[in-house]
């Protein structure tokens, strides 16, 4: 009987409630632009860790603006890229939205896919293989998706990155465009046609301005190096540095060393590509008009340049640090754009990453840390002889890969 009093108790309570609720409903105010940023292989120790490095319009604005989340922990493997971003946006998992990695075996077609590989569209921008992208295997929406359903496709959504499927997961299905960096031989923002035809204005002014030749240059310290105390020795054992110069150490002549390390592509693994990230949002913010109205537009900016630079050198580096340090004044000059061209109060921001990284193992084990590398190259191998030599057969693994073994379920 008390169950059912406090079920009518309730019902009545928010009846009452109903038109106070509607009437803030009719009165809300809502954002002209929302942004969301990712850092890919952002730790969080590296807020606080360089924050003295800092200046007040990057990092620190969104801390003393915003709210600081410092608790959260990923529920899923692995946490890479791609997984990472469809996470972060769909506000799901891999084993609903389906991207459980950067690749993976396709158990119905016996084959490695990569996440946003799509052989139905063709390249903008482009006549590279790498222009032929799309969200396709992708389960789930975006809530960037949901404000465009919303709002009856009214509400614009970009998303931007250095690489494609950083761009493509988080603007979702129902995305105007993402644009992705295509390095190699040609340094220019391309898409594909399961978004456009062709590439708008804005984004061709942008590739054919020399913006992203002039940071073919040398690439030192922002302070002086004697100054980065938070991080290691620039000269270790530890660090994969650039084809072409003996040491992994600053300063680096970037316009000597591209044709050993890909041309354009060596951008990426500077500070200078999350630079060239920084510029095209801003061409972005004005040449897609985003945030003019008031229909709520979705923007994904995701900077890459930190996991490439992380990768190469480890989270001990002077260039980890260096790169912050730099994308904390990218940061700066994209909030200041934003200020100007959507208003103060007129736009909300997140920023997050979609993965982190650890030391490196031998630098770890150097100092006396448990710690190693596993050897995956003849995983399919062992895992085979080992069912052999206990099951009786062969070939009962068809597959290893991703951290995930695929059995042979024909054989079994």
């Amino acid at each position: 009987m008390k169950y059912y009093f406090l079920s009518f108790f309730l019902f009545i309570f928010l009846s009452g409630k109903s038109q106070e609720i509607f009437n803030e409903k009719a009165q809300v105010n809502r954002p002209k632009l929302m942004v969301g940023i990712v850092v890919d292989q952002m730790r969080y120790d590296y807020l606080v860790r360089f924050y003295d490095k800092y200046g007040d319009g990057g990092f620190k604005r969104l801390m003393g603006e915003g709210f600081d989340f410092r608790n959260h922990h990923f529920n899923y493997i692995p946490t890479y890229t791609a997984p990472g971003h469809a996470s972060v946006f769909t506000g799901t998992t891999p084993k609903y939205h389906g991207i459980i990695s950067n690749n993976w075996y396709d158990k119905e077609l016996k084959k490695g896919v990569y996440c946003a590989s799509d052989d139905s569209v063709q390249p903008v921008g482009t006549t590279s293989d790498a222009g032929k992208m799309s969200p396709r295997r992708m389960k789930t929406t975006t809530f960037a998706d949901e404000n465009r359903l919303f709002t009856q496709k009214k509400g614009k959504t970009i998303g931007i990155s250095l690489k494609d499927r950083a761009a493509i997961m988080p603007a979702g299905h129902m995305a105007n465009a993402a644009y992705w960096f295509n390095g190699e031989t040609e340094g220019r923002f391309i898409s594909s046609t399961y978004y456009i035809e062709e590439l708008p204005k804005w984004v061709q002014d942008f590739n054919n301005s020399g913006k992203v030749d002039s940071y073919l240059k040398t690439w030192d310290t922002f302070y002086d190096i004697d100054t980065y105390t938070e991080s290691g020795s620039d000269l270790n054992d530890f660090e994969g540095g650039f084809k072409g110069k003996e040491t992994a150490t600053f300063p680096y002549d970037l316009a000597a060393l591209k044709e050993f390390n890909g041309n354009y592509d060596i951008l990426k693994t500077t500070p200078y590509g999350n630079s060239i990230v920084a510029d095209f949002a801003i061409a972005a913010l004005k040449g897609e008009q985003l945030g003019k109205d008031d229909i709520t537009d979705v923007f994904t900016v995701s900077f890459s340049s930190t996991d490439y630079i992380g990768h190469n050198f480890g989270v001990n580096s002077k260039e980890i640090e260096d790169v912050y340090i730099r994308l904390d004044r990218d940061l700066e000059r994209f909030f200041n754009a934003l200020d100007k061209e959507v208003g103060k109060g007129n736009y909300i921001v997140f920023l997050t990453a979609d993965h982190a990284a650890v030391h490196v193992p031998a630098y770890l084990e150097s100092n006396k840390i448990p710690a190693g590398y596993a050897n995956t190259k003849d995983q399919k191998d062992r895992f085979g002889k080992f069912m052999e030599t206990t099951y009786g057969s062969s070939d009962l693994v068809e597959n290893v890969s991703n951290n995930q073994i695929f059995l042979n379920h024909e054989k079994l």
